[in-house]
């Protein structure tokens, strides 16, 4: 049988271990962690459980598909469609619910913010009209094949690159509105990806079709349940983990890949997918080539810093997901793109599964997972960092809410760009491997398919087509497709 290595137990190498397997490769998955699912992780303390990293459930299809690959294996996987976005919060009181029905959202932003309906809706139109001309282009094929640049829906994105808004920034695309807190409402979808909406194209202004268009979603057991059900089908169906082990290098011969040697083993393979970020995977394990420089030094994406707090109190006011705007959003970008620091003034953004899921906390208690974006690892002293961080967002926090939150902390763990970086092998601690802080950003990505050895794939957030849940699954799908069947 046809033997199959994956490198890391990511949410990508997941994906491809399963569609890999659907193709009839005996799949073996190294992993240097006790567990699979990368950032995709959760712990428990104090009696709250807590996801420990992405919080946004976007495209649950993507998962579905994985599932349906082996029908005959019942793992259970449920999800359900939030009737709210998010809750947006500003110091003067200013608070807006936001809707997943996008209708609903056009009535009720237009009278928050004192602005047309008929623009917002327009918006949103064209939000939905970027998304479906350069999801099968962009998101769906990889761009180094092609194949893909010969089809009629390429053609039809390429004679619409004028309304993609590619030459302008998403801040200049969402001028359009008065109201700069409508502005900067739209502004904060380029954190998506990590990057700066004073940097990033205005084609990114199709990220908000994904929430108002086709809606956010919460999984039964939280986002942790994505990865696990996963990993359980993955084994399942006889994919092999090799956990607690260190892949050391990618060997190689006459251009051609040929196994991976771990700290325990040397396992030989026909076919190699490193889900391992692209500055280690070329720094580590294939140190022995010549890198892609220009890929390698591309600017990272953002980080975060997160605190999990056990907060002893119930707030109404809350919901799953919630935005604390900060009152300078060009110098707190500036400051972690440009500076590599964090600004006075942070955007807070607080998850609270207790909100869905009840068991989640203590009763009368809310898990709250805090995170701010943050610059990655550049050397600075985290630890300063990290002590003035928590005194500004606890003040955000006490000007929007109009609590003192710091006695409700009943327990903390702290999350830092270096410990992403650690636990996960993510470059500086970034979240979505490169940035998209220019247009020519998405065409810069590393190749799902190695150009120079063959057999030897790439897959996850730092490759084509990026970072986040389902830019990942969309990897391997991409990856995948490059590999025949046996």
């Amino acid at each position: 049988m046809h033997k199959a290595v994956i490198i890391g137990s990511g949410i990508g190498g997941l994906a491809t271990a399963l569609r890999l397997k659907h193709k009839g490769y005996d799949v073996t998955v190294v992993e240097k962690n006790a567990y699979a699912g990368g950032k995709i992780h959760a712990f428990e303390q104090d009696g709250f459980r807590f996801d420990l990293g992405p919080s946004l459930f976007t495209l649950p299809y993507l998962v579905d598909e994985l599932h349906a690959l082996f029908s005959e294996v019942n793992i259970p996987f449920g999800y359900k469609k939030k009737k709210t976005a998010c809750h947006y919060f500003w110091e003067d009181s200013t608070f807006f619910k936001a809707s997943t029905n996008k209708y609903q959202f056009v009535e009720e932003a237009s009278l928050v913010f004192n602005e047309p309906s008929k623009k917002i809706a327009d918006y949103l139109k064209l939000s939905a009209k970027k998304y479906d001309l350069t999801k099968e282009v962009f998101l769906e094929n990889s761009l180094h094949d092609w194949k893909t640049y010969l089809n009629f829906k390429t053609l039809i994105a390429l004679l619409n690159t004028p309304i993609l808004g590619i030459n302008e920034t998403l801040n200049k695309t969402n001028e359009r509105f008065a109201n700069p807190k409508l502005k900067q409402l739209f502004n904060r979808f380029a954190t998506y990806n990590g990057s700066s909406p004073y940097q990033t194209p205005g084609i990114m202004s199709m990220i908000p079709h994904l929430e108002l268009g086709i809606g956010t979603f919460y999984p039964e057991g939280g986002m942790h349940r994505i990865s696990q059900s996963l990993f359980e089908l993955a084994k399942s169906v006889g994919i092999h983990f090799r956990f607690n082990e260190t892949a050391i290098k990618i060997e190689h011969k006459n251009n051609t890949a040929c196994g991976v040697t771990t700290d325990k083993t040397a396992l030989e393979a026909d076919i190699i997918i490193s889900n391992m970020d692209i500055y280690p995977t070329y720094k580590k394990l294939l140190s022995d080539v010549k890198p892609p420089i220009k890929v390698l030094e591309q600017e990272r994406s953002s980080s975060a810093l997160i605190f999990y707090w056990g907060i002893e109190k119930v707030f109404p006011e809350l919901d799953l997901h919630n935005i604390l705007f900060s009152e300078a959003y060009q110098e707190e970008f500036d400051c972690i793109f440009d500076k590599k620091t964090l600004h006075k003034d942070p955007t807070v953004y607080i998850n609270i599964t207790s909100k869905e899921a009840p068991e989640d906390a203590p009763k009368n208690c809310e898990n709250w997972f805090v995170m701010i974006n943050a610059p990655g690892d550049y050397g600075q002293n985290w630890v300063q960092m990290i002590k003035e961080a928590k005194q500004n967002i606890i003040k955000k926090i006490n000007k929007c809410l109009g609590v003192d939150i710091r006695p409700l902390i009943k327990t903390e763990y702290i999350l830092s760009p270096q410990d992403i970086e650690s636990n996960t092998s993510s470059y500086r601690g970034a979240l979505y491997g490169a940035a998209s802080n220019n247009k020519f950003a998405a065409f810069l990505r590393h190749r799902n398919k190695n150009k120079g050895i063959k057999n030897l794939y790439h897959v996850g957030g730092s490759v084509h087509p990026g970072g986040g849940i389902p830019l990942c699954l969309l990897s391997a799908k991409i990856t995948s497709n490059f590999i025949p069947s046996v």
